[in-house]
């Protein structure tokens, strides 16, 4: 049986996305952040299409120590962090493991916040609609960090808008966004990039250029 893949790459999964949003309803005045860096990409389109401003949150996977694809955690900015006590739990993965993880990631963290967004102050999410993009969800620890981290900001509602997503991780994030939007739920998700033709790895440079021609737009708009 042939697999079927639904998005060629990136950049056409955040024009669907954005043709679903757009049915859903009304998103004026919205916020679209986006999860560096292959959220980028997808976000860039979808606030593009809903002629929205696209801003960033930096949020780092904490993956278990010998298998750093497999998710025990989370973190975001603001000082959030989200662990999978399941993951922990079962492959006793020792506090020195987790400090470890936390204190390598927490760097890189900051080091894509400066890189991305330099001198540029954080966007005002406070009472605001926003809409969280990533390119999928696996585990769904990462956006789970993200939505923790808007929340604390005070954001007045949060979409969580992806691709595709394994159905367990959306059934974890239905309790703590007020909305979901997903335009693929397999259930055997396996990993994300199963689901994309093309799924290279966005870069540094890329999401630097995407962020900077969306602000521009956006500068323009204010």
């Amino acid at each position: 049986m042939t697999l079927k893949i639904p998005f060629p790459d990136r950049v056409q999964a955040g024009e669907a996305l954005a043709e679903r949003l757009a049915q859903d309803g009304s998103w004026r005045d919205a916020l679209v952040l986006a999860l560096p860096r292959g959220g980028v990409p997808v976000a860039f389109e979808v606030a593009q299409r809903l002629g929205l401003k696209l801003d960033i949150l930096v949020v780092r996977k904490l993956g278990v120590p010998g298998n750093p694809e497999l998710a025990m955690g989370a973190i975001a900015s603001g000082g959030v962090r989200v662990m999978n006590d399941d993951i922990v739990h079962y492959i006793h993965i020792s506090r020195a493991e987790i400090d470890g993880t936390i204190a390598q990631e927490t760097h890189e963290l900051l080091r894509r916040e400066q890189a991305y967004r330099s001198d540029r102050p954080l966007p005002a999410i406070e009472g605001r609609a926003v809409i969280l993009v990533d390119d999928g969800l696996a585990t769904g620890a990462t956006m789970r960090a993200a939505v923790q981290a808007v929340r604390k900001m005070g954001a007045g509602s949060i979409t969580v808008a992806v691709p595709v997503a394994a159905p367990d991780s959306v059934a974890q994030l239905e309790p703590l966004a007020d909305r979901i939007v997903c335009l693929y739920l397999p259930h055997d998700l396996y990993a994300i990039g199963r689901w994309y033709q093309n799924f290279d790895q966005t870069s540094d440079r890329q999401v630097m250029e995407l962020l900077q021609r969306a602000w521009r737009k956006g500068d323009q708009l204010a």
